[in-house]
């Protein structure tokens, strides 16, 4: 069964080129011109990933997000002009799994698409075994399900969130660099030094499970490392 993908943008070329691209490899796309459109598309057809234009008429692409990650958990992707730094952090603050910005080469967003996609059937589908779930100092995850609880309470996780947390448990004690934790994750090169895309997720996730930067119990900062949780 093809990935079911929903495009929103109001430029219309755009929308319409990427959708061009995207069905070249086979996806089922939706293209919404408006926000409204996009919530009737959400409510009626079983998504796989959406691409969120950030500047939308009627309600902009960060508050789209934000409704989809209320009922949802499949990756987010946003589309941010140039420059606009403030939107990209506050996109992950949301809940989005990555940005890319305008204007994108149509190929390097494919790529970014794929490897969505990849990372999160990874997470979401297969049988389950004992190395499916990940316990430490009160932390669950289970790769099975996509569940995350922390001291028996759940944590709702965006794709990414749970993917960095997910690698992290598994190679604890270990001090993983933000670039592998790019790599992993995105599986793609398109990592460069100025990126902040993981610390944004790593301070999003110590504020769901309530962990203090300056003394953190789970996720430590090695500076100049990166970040690695004890044994």
């Amino acid at each position: 069964m093809p990935d079911k993908i929903m495009i929103v943008d109001d430029e219309q070329e755009i929308a319409d080129l990427v959708a061009l691209y995207l069905e070249n490899e086979n996806f089922i796309v939706y293209k919404c011109y408006s926000a409204a459109a996009a919530l009737e598309c959400i409510q009626n057809e079983k998504l796989d990933l959406a691409l969120l234009d950030v500047m939308l008429p009627g309600m902009s692409g960060l508050q789209l997000c934000q409704k989809i990650r209320e009922q949802y958990c499949y990756p987010v992707i946003m589309l941010t002009a140039k420059g606009e730094e403030v939107d990209k952090i506050t996109g992950l603050m949301l809940g989005a799994d990555d940005y890319i910005t305008k204007p994108f080469l149509p190929l390097e967003l494919v790529a970014r698409v794929k490897a969505q996609l990849r990372r999160y059937k990874r997470y979401n589908t297969g049988a389950g075994t004992e190395e499916d779930v990940i316990v430490h100092a009160g932390l669950t995850l289970d790769i099975r399900t996509h569940e995350c609880t922390l001291n028996e309470k759940p944590l709702n996780l965006t794709p990414t969130e749970f993917s960095i947390l997910t690698i992290l448990c598994q190679q604890k004690g270990r001090v993983v660099s933000s670039e592998e934790l790019f790599h992993q994750i995105w599986g793609d090169e398109y990592f460069s030094k100025s990126n902040n895309t993981i610390t944004v997720h790593i301070r999003h996730l110590r504020e769901k499970m309530g962990d203090s930067f300056e003394e953190p119990k789970y996720i430590k900062t090695v500076w100049g490392c990166g970040y690695k949780i004890e044994n």
